[in-house]
C-alpha cells in the first residue's frame, strides 16, 4: 500500500477513537488523539507533494466498491498536481485549527466530540479531493455537508446554532440535487464514473443534444451546468449563498476550517477538476464567470456595513470564492486554484484572529463595541494586520499575486472577461475597505466595551497564538510560488507562473493573450491603487472622521437599509419558499395526508373492527336455548344446501 493512502485514514481513525471512547475514557485529552493524526497526515502530504513535484502521478483503485451489471465503481485515489495542492491546503489549515482548538475549546463539555467531528470533517474533505471517480467525490461531498451540520450546530442548545446548521444542510440539498443529476448523466452518457476515461472521452459527445420538453439542449452544457449547481451550493454562490454567513453560529475554529480549507472550497476544486468538461461548453463557462463576478461584488457590498466581526469575514469568504469562480469561468483554472491556495492561509488567519478577539472580549462579536485592542493583544493584532494586507492585495503579500493573476486573466479574456474584470476590480476596492474597517474599529482608537470586558482583556494562550503566527507566514509568503514573469518569475510561459505551470497538466493553460506588458502593468497598477484607496478611505472614515460613516448612512438610508438587511434575500426566500413549504406541510401533508388519509386508515380500520365486534358480541347472550335454536337453524340450512343444491 502506498504511503499516501494513510492521509485520509489517520483522521478517520482519530474520529472513531474519540467518538467511541472519548466520553468515558479520553474526555479532556481528545486532542492527543486528533492532533497527532492530522499532523501526521500533513507530513505525509508534504512527502506526497515532493513525489508529485518529481513527476509522479498516482491513480490507484484500493478496492471494488460497487459492481452491478455495467455499473462498476471503486474506492480509489488520484494524486496529481491538483490533488497535491489541495492536500497541502487541507492538512495544513486543519492541523493548525486542531492545535488552536486546544486552547479555544478547553473548557467545553463536548471537548471530545468536537475533536471527533473535526477529524471526521478532515477525513471527508481528503476523500473528496483524493477521489479518482465521481461517486467517491460525491461521497466526500455529502460527508463534508454532514460534518458541517454537526459542527455548525455543535452548541445545539442554542436555537440560533441549530437553526443555522439546518439551514446549511437544507440549502445545500438544492445544489447537491443538481450535482447528483450531473453525476448520473455522466454515467448514462459515458458508461463510467472514473475520471480518466470520462475526461478522455468527453470530447466524443461534443455536439450531441438531449430533447427536454421539446427543446434540444447541448449534452455537455447540461452536464456542466448540473455539476455547477453543486458548486454554487457548496461554495455559497448566488443564489445559494445564504447559508454561509449564518454558519458563524458554530465555534470559531469551525468557521476557519469550513471557510479556509474544506467545505466551501470543494466547489472550486470540483470545477477545476472537471476543467475538461467545462472547457467544452462556452455557455457554462460564461455562467461560471458571471455568477462568480456578481457574487464577489454582491457579498463585498454587504460586508461594508455589518458589525459582527465573524459575519464580515464570512461575507468576505463568499466574495473571494466569487473571485475563484470568475477565474475558472474565463478559463484560468490555475489562477482560481492559486487564489484558493493563498486564500486558505489569510482567511484561516482572519477567522482564528477573530476568535482570539472574541476569547479576550468574553464572546463579544460587535466591532462597534471594541477598540484599542492593539495594546492588549499585540500578537493577534499584527497577525490580523498581515492577513488584512494579504486579502487587500498589497504587493508582496500572498493575496496580491493570486488576485492580480485573476484580474489579469479576466482582462485578457475578451469582452466577457473585461466585464467580470470590472466587477473584480471594484470588489478589490471593497475588500480593502471592509478589511481595514475591522482593523481600525477593533484594534485602534478608544476601547468602547464595558469595564468588565476591559478588565478581562488579555492576549490568547500560546496554543492559539502559535497557529496565528504560522498562518501569518503563509499569508505573507504562500503567493511567492506564483510570481508572474512580469515581476521576475522564471517560467517561460507568457503571463503565467510556476504555480500555473505546475497545474497545467491537469487544468490546462488559459487562452493565449495578445495583450502587451504595458497593459498588464496597467491592470496590476490599477488593482494596487484600488486596494490602497480602500485602506486610506477606511482610515479616514473610522480614525480621522468617525462621524462620516454615520452621516453617509443617514443620507443614504435606503441603500444602507438594503445592505444591512443583505438585500432582503433571506426575507425573499422566507416568503416564496419557507412559508409556502410550511403551509403545505401543515395543511396538506399533516392535515390531509397524515391526519385524514394515513390516520384514517391506521385508526379507522381498528375502529371499524371494534364497532363490528361490539355489534356481533350481542348474540352472545349466555342462554342455552338461544344457542340450541341457532344450532337448529344451522343444521336446517346445511340440510337444505345438501338436498337442493
Amino acid at each position: 500500500m502506498e504511503l499516501y493512502t494513510l492521509i485520509p485514514v489517520l483522521p478517520l481513525a482519530a474520529f472513531w477513537i474519540n467518538i467511541l471512547f472519548g466520553r468515558h475514557y479520553i474526555k479532556d485529552n481528545a486532542h492527543w488523539i486528533s492532533v497527532p493524526a492530522v499532523v501526521a497526515s500533513w507530513v505525509i502530504a508534504l512527502i506526497t507533494l515532493s513525489d508529485v513535484l518529481g513527476g509522479k502521478v498516482f491513480n490507484q483503485d484500493i478496492y471494488q466498491w460497487i459492481v452491478s451489471d455495467g455499473f462498476k465503481v471503486s474506492v480509489g485515489f488520484l494524486v496529481d498536481p491538483l490533488t497535491a495542492v489541495m492536500l497541502i491546503v487541507v492538512t495544513t489549515v486543519s492541523s493548525l485549527v486542531h492545535i488552536y482548538s486546544v486552547g479555544y475549546m478547553h473548557k467545553d463539555p463536548g471537548y471530545y466530540r468536537f475533536f471527533a467531528y473535526l477529524s471526521l470533517f478532515t477525513f471527508s474533505m481528503l476523500m473528496l479531493v483524493m477521489a479518482n471517480n465521481f461517486l467517491q467525490m460525491y461521497f466526500g461531498w455529502e460527508a463534508v455537508g454532514l460534518c458541517s451540520y454537526f459542527l455548525i450546530g455543535f452548541w445545539y442548545q442554542k436555537k440560533s446554532a441549530s437553526d443555522a446548521a439546518k439551514k446549511a444542510f437544507i440549502v445545500n440539498r438544492f445544489g447537491d440535487f443538481g450535482f447528483g443529476l450531473g453525476v448520473i448523466l455522466i454515467f448514462l452518457t459515458l458508461g463510467t464514473l472514473h475520471y480518466a476515461p470520462v475526461f478522455g472521452s468527453i470530447g466524443s459527445v461534443a455536439g450531441q443534444t438531449l430533447n427536454i420538453l421539446g427543446t434540444e439542449v447541448d449534452l455537455i452544457t447540461l452536464i456542466a451546468l448540473l455539476l455547477f449547481c453543486g458548486a454554487v451550493g457548496k461554495s455559497a454562490q448566488i443564489p445559494l449563498h445564504v447559508w454561509l454567513p449564518d454558519a458563524m453560529e458554530g465555534p470559531t475554529p469551525v468557521s476557519a476550517l469550513i471557510h479556509a480549507a474544506t467545505m466551501v472550497t470543494a466547489g472550486v476544486f470540483m470545477v477545476a477538476r472537471c476543467a475538461p468538461i467545462f472547457s467544452l461548453s462556452p455557455t457554462t463557462m460564461a455562467v461560471v464567470a458571471v455568477v462568480g463576478g456578481v457574487t464577489a461584488i454582491f457579498a463585498g457590498t454587504i460586508a461594508l456595513v455589518q458589525n459582527d466581526i465573524k459575519r464580515i469575514i464570512a461575507y468576505s469568504t463568499v466574495s473571494q470564492l466569487g473571485y475563484m469562480f470568475l477565474a475558472c469561468g474565463v478559463g484560468a483554472f490555475g489562477a482560481g486554484i492559486f487564489h484558493l491556495y493563498t486564500h486558505a492561509f489569510f482567511k484561516a488567519l482572519l477567522f482564528l484572529g477573530a476568535g482570539s478577539v472574541m476569547h479576550a472580549m468574553s464572546g463579544e462579536v460587535n466591532i462597534q463595541k471594541m477598540g484599542g485592542l492593539k495594546k492588549y493583544m499585540p500578537w493577534t493584532y499584527w497577525t490580523f494586520l498581515l492577513a488584512s494586507l494579504s486579502i487587500a492585495g498589497i504587493p508582496g503579500f500572498a493575496g496580491f499575486f493570486s488576485k492580480d493573476e485573476i484580474l489579469w486573466q479576466a482582462y485578457a479574456a475578451g469582452p466577457l472577461g473585461k466585464f467580470v474584470w470590472v466587477l473584480g476590480a471594484i470588489t478589490a476596492l471593497l475588500t480593502a475597505f471592509y478589511s481595514f474597517r475591522i482593523i481600525y474599529l477593533a484594534f485602534h482608537g478608544k476601547f468602547r466595551g464595558t469595564e468588565e470586558q476591559k478588565h478581562h482583556l488579555h492576549e490568547s494562550p500560546k496554543s492559539m497564538t502559535l497557529p496565528l503566527v504560522l498562518l501569518a507566514v503563509g499569508a505573507v509568503a504562500a503567493g511567492w510560488v506564483g510570481i508572474p514573469p512580469l515581476l521576475g518569475g522564471t517560467i517561460g510561459i507568457e503571463h503565467s507562473d510556476k504555480f500555473g505551470a505546475f497545474l497545467a497538466p491537469v487544468v490546462g493553460h488559459p487562452h493565449a493573450s495578445v495583450h502587451t506588458h504595458a497593459e498588464e502593468w496597467a491592470v496590476m497598477g490599477l488593482s494596487v491603487l484600488l486596494a490602497i484607496s480602500g485602506i486610506l478611505a477606511a482610515r479616514y472614515c473610522y480614525l480621522k472622521n468617525p462621524e462620516l460613516p454615520v452621516k453617509i448612512g443617514e443620507k443614504f438610508k435606503f441603500a444602507y437599509r438594503v445592505l444591512w438587511n443583505k438585500y432582503y434575500v433571506d426575507e425573499l426566500y422566507d416568503c416564496i419558499i419557507v412559508k409556502p413549504t410550511f403551509w403545505v406541510a401543515r395543511n396538506i401533508i399533516v392535515g390531509i395526508t397524515d391526519g385524514k388519509i394515513i390516520e384514517g386508515v391506521v385508526n379507522g380500520v381498528p375502529a371499524a373492527i371494534g364497532r363490528f365486534s361490539e355489534s356481533f358480541r350481542k348474540i352472545q347472550t349466555g342462554f342455552t336455548h338461544h344457542y340450541a335454536m341457532v344450532m337448529a337453524f344451522g343444521l336446517l340450512a346445511i340440510a337444505i344446501a345438501v338436498f337442493f343444491f
